[in-house]
């Protein structure tokens, strides 16, 4: 999966879901190279229905085609002001983390690799999902995050969303980067989107 460039990353559309789950395609042809699959306990599940999912820890699992092998994993505990979100990789050791904002009006959130060291900065818009991930001296763009609109009718009824994620050339022969890059994407709307929704803290600028 990590061979490709661009992806289309689609929510899956579930009635009463107590879990969210996605669809990731290559960007260029359209075929389908992965899953994201929110992974939660029982106990868990239940207890969403009286409080906020976005308090509430969680776990993502992200596989690639064909055979459905773990690729990484996207996890974040429970919180209250602030959030960690850890990346791991298949054998399980963390590759990098994110911290989201405190209590700004814009939001926001930072990328660090294993060993604390600032990656990249995320920044977007507070009207439409079109993010940007840069190098923390913001000289270099990373990748973009764009809303794909999927026609009228399923905005008005659904709140599924599909978007574009374009990762830069500088990380073409680094994997790892890739991987933490594409990490970044997806937790904007897997875990800070809805962190924003819930109503702590704020998301989208510097």
């Amino acid at each position: 999966m990590l061979e490709a460039d661009k992806f289309a990353v689609k929510e899956q559309v579930k009635f009463l879901k107590s879990s969210q789950s996605y669809e990731i395609f290559d960007g260029d042809n359209g075929e389908l190279i992965g899953t994201a699959q929110e992974v939660i306990g029982g106990l868990n599940k239940t207890l969403r229905w009286v409080i906020s999912k976005a308090l509430m820890p969680t776990r993502f699992e992200i596989r690639e085609k064909p055979d459905d092998a773990l690729l990484f994993v996207i996890r974040r505990g429970a919180y209250i002001f602030r959030s960690r979100v850890e990346v791991l990789n298949a054998d399980g050791e963390l590759i990098g983390f994110f911290r989201s904002k405190i209590l700004t009006i814009g939001g926001g959130f930072h990328v660090y690799d294993k060993n604390g060291k600032h990656f990249a900065e995320v920044k977007g818009n507070l009207i439409g999902f079109n993010y940007r991930i840069r190098t923390p001296d913001k000289e270099v763009e990373l990748g973009t995050v764009k809303k794909k609109w999927g026609g009228m009718a399923r905005e008005l009824f659904s709140s599924a969303d599909s978007y574009l994620v374009d990762i830069s050339d500088e990380l073409r022969d680094q994997p790892v980067a890739k991987m933490l890059t594409l990490a970044t994407a997806l937790a904007i709307d897997m875990i800070f989107k809805s962190e924003s929704r819930g109503g702590i803290g704020g998301f989208g600028g510097e």
